[in-house]
């Protein structure tokens, strides 16, 4: 029975669905750790984003620094976090490792959106006496919304990938179906896991493919019947 056979019939065997060794169990911890981590990353890179774009200054360091960081492996970070003292402390060093590294993408698109503005548009917003705080809420961040959400994409579907790596600690997750899989030297079950993994992933790209028109406010806007637009 070839590769292909074999990882179906372990995906249409219903014992490996249930359990606290099952596909949804696994599945579960798996979207706990990506929203966590996603959550963490977005509280920590958007704010910074936003200020320094609508500031103009720093930026430009911040989001090389924050690019830099790309080129550190995140298993190389996990690794180096489970030997500090925080390898005693649970599932900390796993969601520091995935925060950081899903904070170059939200950063680096978050200020590029800012600073893509049109600055006419923005200097018309303050003649009209606008505060900073009104040019952000209304004018930069419902205008650099796309970008901001394709930052959060992203950073959403490099984590989901990522994430499989908290089960090398011994962490939850759907990358512990694959470990579990090498431990047993069943191919069609790493494929399995493997599969699970990339179809969550196109998942969740899809779903902020979705959130992202359905949201955007100068779509909402546009789209009003009588064409006008509400400050």
């Amino acid at each position: 029975m070839d590769v292909v056979s074999r990882t179906w019939t372990w995906l249409s065997t219903g014992s490996h669905w249930t359990g606290a060794e099952g596909v949804w169990h696994r599945l579960g911890q798996h979207l706990f750790l990506t929203v966590a981590c996603l959550l963490i990353s977005c509280a920590v890179a958007l704010p910074v984003a936003v200020l320094l774009g609508h500031l103009g200054r720093g930026g430009a360091l911040a989001v090389n620094i924050s690019n830099a960081g790309r080129a550190v492996p995140t298993f190389a970070v996990l690794v180096l976090l489970l030997l500090s003292p925080l390898g005693t402390h649970g599932s900390w060093p796993t969601v520091i490792a995935l925060v950081l590294f899903a904070i170059p993408p939200l950063l680096t698109n978050a200020y590029v959106g800012m600073r893509e503005v049109d600055r006419g548009v923005v200097e018309a917003a303050r003649g009209m006496g606008m505060t900073g705080r009104q040019i952000v809420a209304r004018v930069e961040l419902p205008l650099a919304f796309p970008f901001i959400v394709t930052g959060i994409r992203s950073a959403a579907v490099q984590v989901v990938a990522t994430t499989t790596l908290a089960a090398l600690p011994g962490g939850g997750g759907l990358g512990r179906i694959i470990t579990a899989g090498f431990r047993l030297t069943d191919t069609a079950q790493v494929v399995a896991g493997a599969l699970l993994v990339a179809v969550l992933a196109l998942l969740v790209e899809g779903a902020f493919v979705l959130a992202q028109r359905g949201l955007d406010p100068l779509r909402r806007r546009r789209g009003r019947p009588d064409g006008m637009e509400y400050a």
